[in-house]
């Protein structure tokens, strides 16, 4: 009987993804305005784009592509995962002051970064199903590293663009009734918001919104799309943040594929980054996901191309989204990294409640510069003479 259910609720599911994949299908009615306003590089007036005039999806087609898509729609070549994943949640402090920097991954797109004694909160899901119902979609495999119950008072909420597995609407009126925080998201997402009676201040690529003196969030252009229905697509816009702040700055990319890949160098024109919560998972097959998500090896060059300090890898091993198997982005961040030469503990994917206190920028500075030494070929004595 259980197995008969589970299929049910895959089949049911993939009836779901099929209709936000092939929006013509979808009846009319499940479409919604969520922006009105002047067209511009990435908006047409009705719905928005990546100006790179790269896809940041991919719908269903004909040839080699049509079948892979539906076997993928199914789920028939997905990975086994494991029904849970032991996770010993931590109570992070109440505050982190001054310059000291902590973040603990709560899981998939979740994480807290507590610094400047500010709690700055990413895309916030704590329940059971990334989905638009509960009893079926993709259920969590990782229990949240943080108990909701134990989350100290949050003061900033980032809201990367509108997808179920981004924008939980259940978390956010939890954290909105508890903690009325200054949440943050790109055009269209506070409509959505609005209408469960939540406050949020939306803005453009390159707006800027003031939390106090000396630090503030700017909307940043990453690769992506949004929908909450099907005929809804590209209504709202997708985005990246970057929170300036003393010592360094906070860069989330929110989730993206890698595009025409110069939005990284663009967020890091704000300054220096000292930590960036960069997407490594949900990225195989690369044939259908190359336009969504980054890959491990993608992120590494992401975090590269920031010219980050450190970086936490985030999106990956909650929620079965895609074929891969649950571990596998964080091990291939670990050969990635080992072929970009870059050292293990400036970007990582830690287990879910792990807290991690990222150092200063100048100690990832001295740790880049002693491993590019303890990577240089030895020269003989005899060369030395």
């Amino acid at each position: 009987m259980r197995r008969v259910v589970r299929i049910a609720g895959r089949l049911l599911f993939a009836l779901l993804l099929a209709a936000m994949f092939a929006p013509y299908v979808v009846p009319p009615f499940l479409d919604r305005i969520y922006y009105g306003g002047p067209g511009s590089d990435h908006f047409d007036g009705e719905r928005f784009f990546n100006p790179d005039g790269l896809a940041g999806h991919q719908q269903i087609g004909g040839g080699r592509q049509g079948p892979l898509m539906f076997r993928f729609l199914l789920g028939t070549d997905k990975e086994p995962w494991p029904e849970s994943v032991p996770v010993t949640p931590t109570r992070p402090l109440a505050r982190v002051e001054g310059a000291a920097m902590r973040v603990t991954w709560v899981g998939h797109a979740t994480a807290l970064v507590q610094t400047q004694g500010l709690n700055i909160l990413t895309d916030p899901v704590w329940s059971e199903r990334a989905s638009p119902v509960q009893f079926a979609g993709p259920k969590r495999v990782r229990a949240p590293g943080v108990r909701f119950e134990d989350l100290p008072k949050i003061d900033v909420v980032l809201i990367s663009h509108n997808h179920y597995d981004h924008l939980d609407l259940a978390t956010l009126e939890r954290l909105w009734a508890r903690d009325r925080p200054l949440i943050v998201t790109s055009l269209g997402n506070d409509t959505i918001l609005k209408g469960r009676s939540i406050q949020a201040v939306a803005r453009d690529w390159g707006g800027r919104v003031p939390v106090r003196p000396g630090v503030a969030v700017i909307v940043d252009r990453v690769h992506h799309w949004g929908s909450r229905f099907g005929k809804d697509r590209n209504r709202a816009l997708w985005s990246g943040f970057t929170v300036t702040l003393p010592g360094g700055n906070l860069f989330f990319a929110g989730d993206t594929g890698p595009g025409d890949m110069t939005w990284p160098a663009q967020a890091a024109t704000h300054g220096p980054v000292r930590l960036a919560l960069i997407p490594i998972g949900a990225f195989r097959p690369r044939q259908l996901m190359s336009g969504n998500h980054l890959g491990p090896k993608e992120a590494v060059d992401v975090f590269r191309r920031l010219g980050a300090a450190y970086a936490l890898g985030i999106h990956w091993g909650t929620f079965q989204l895609t074929t891969e198997k649950i571990d596998e982005p964080r091990e291939y961040l670990s050969a990635s990294l080992r072929a970009a030469r870059i050292a293990p503990d400036r970007f990582r994917a830690t287990e879910a409640g792990i807290g991690w206190d990222v150092p200063a920028i100048d100690q990832a500075s001295n740790a880049a510069t002693s491993l590019s030494l303890s990577t240089m070929p030895k020269r003989s004595a005899s060369a030395a003479r």
